[in-house]
């Protein structure tokens, strides 16, 4: 069908002018150049919107009705154990003697 080859283009702009009349095609021209300028733009937005879209699909959806969650408890390094208490020779079961004797 239309392919938009240069003899074909010719064949319409000959036509238009025997149809219309020298006086007319300017006019006709400039009001078809504003449709396809405003289709133009109409479909750029229609992308830009889709891909809006589709970037808010990856983001997590946030409920601003709810308040934001509470942040999560500070991390703070270990501290150090605190040293064993000396052994000593008492025979209460508390002090018991880990070491191995000779």
């Amino acid at each position: 069908m239309f392919e938009g080859r240069f003899p074909e283009l010719v064949i319409i702009f000959v036509v238009a002018l025997i149809v219309l009349g020298p006086h007319k095609l300017p006019q006709v021209a400039a009001m078809v150049g504003r449709w396809l300028g405003n289709a133009r733009a109409m479909a750029r937005q229609f992308r830009d919107q889709l891909e809006e879209e589709a970037q808010n699909m990856q983001r997590p959806v946030v409920d601003p009705t709810r308040p934001p969650p509470p942040p999560p408890p500070a991390v703070t390094p270990a501290a150090p154990p605190a040293p064993a208490p000396a052994a000593t020779d008492s025979a209460t079961p508390d002090a018991v003697s880990h070491e191995r004797g000779p």
